[in-house]
């Protein structure tokens, strides 16, 4: 099956990248850059040097993409830009994979108070959000375009989905402090992300209304039973890559640690990349950074009756291009494992 990438040269699409040119069952048949146009792929992306395959970025013609024999495109373009391609690529045939926010949040008026004006409402109701570990799967057969979770809702969604929908924590009071590495930013020339700035430097940025949370709150309201609010507060912190999350969560009367730990191993008995650490083991972004795996650990606090979630992941795997991959492969019918650690 031939794929193609639209905005291949960005910290994201550099890692989709990466994991097609080695993915068993694909060939990656486009790489597009409005700025990179015409370069050979490896000359902006020097990693894949002798696998590139003698690909060389195109430019972003939604038209001609259109029109090529692609089956299926990833979109790694920020949001807003990525609809208006959704927007040729659907209607032609083609199977998209939305790496952006675009068509994460199902509410219009939702998504407008977070992002501003959207660029395709009209595909909006055929769009899936796919969680792989835990959105049911009637998305396989529904659905031309999928919107991939973000970085954060991904180490969020997985530790605390499968707890309120078993009823063994509050829907009130959850706090979520979340850390991630610089590259979540994206690849931009701003101050706050200069080197000097951000090593031996750890600050928090976007509270009140950070635009993952929309999603989060909306996923969270519509698969586990009722309205759910918590409080997310991000920092950035001075790595290149990873997300530490923890959530304090009141424990709902007569929970129990081992009680959490059967929800999670019920939910996730065939996940592969969903690895539930051992009692008393913390996750750490050092053990995840480069693979597909979230890891997973609790705590019981008895003083206060919070339950405390932690979660570990790449933002860049994880969190962005090796789900994109994990929902293809799904999609496709390849072993949901295929070209992805």
């Amino acid at each position: 099956m031939k794929v193609g990438i639209i905005g291949a040269s960005g910290y994201s699409g550099e890692v989709l990248v990466k994991l097609l040119l080695g993915h068993p069952h694909v060939t990656l048949a486009a790489v597009t850059s409005r700025t990179h146009a015409g370069k050979p792929l490896a000359s902006v992306i020097p990693s894949v040097r002798g696998i590139d395959r003698g690909l060389r970025f195109t430019d972003s013609d939604a038209a001609a993409l259109a029109a090529s024999d692609i089956d299926l495109f990833f979109l790694a373009l920020p949001h807003g830009a990525a609809a208006t391609y959704a927007k040729v690529l659907v209607p032609a045939g083609k199977r998209v994979i939305d790496l952006s926010a675009d068509f994460r949040i199902a509410d219009l008026a939702t998504y407008r108070k977070y992002y501003g004006e959207h660029h395709a409402p009209e595909l909006l109701p055929g769009a899936r959000y796919v969680l792989p570990e835990l959105t049911p799967a009637s998305w396989k057969t529904e659905a031309k375009l999928i919107a991939a979770p973000g970085c954060y809702p991904t180490s969020i969604l997985v530790p605390l989905w499968p707890l309120l929908r078993a009823g063994l924590v509050s829907r009130e009071h959850i706090v979520v402090n979340a850390y991630s590495g610089v590259s979540g930013a994206g690849r931009k020339a701003e101050e706050m992300y200069l080197f000097v700035e951000r090593a031996e430097s750890a600050r928090p940025y976007g509270f009140v209304k950070h635009r993952h949370l929309a999603e989060i709150e909306e996923q969270l309201t519509l698969h586990t039973g009722a309205p759910t609010i918590l409080q997310f507060n991000p920092h950035l912190a001075p790595m290149r890559r990873g997300i530490a999350t923890t959530i304090t969560v009141p424990a709902a009367p007569g929970a129990t640690l081992e009680a959490l730990y059967a929800a999670w191993r019920a939910a996730y008995a065939s996940a592969p990349f969903v690895q539930i650490l051992a009692p008393g083991e913390y996750p750490d972004t050092a053990y995840t950074v480069g693979t597909n795996r979230i890891d997973l650990g609790a705590f019981h606090d008895p003083r206060t009756g919070n339950f405390l979630l932690s979660s570990a992941e790449d933002n860049l795997v994880k969190g962005a291009s090796g789900q994109a991959v994990q929902i293809m492969n799904l999609w496709c019918g390849f072993p949901e494992t295929a070209g992805l650690v």
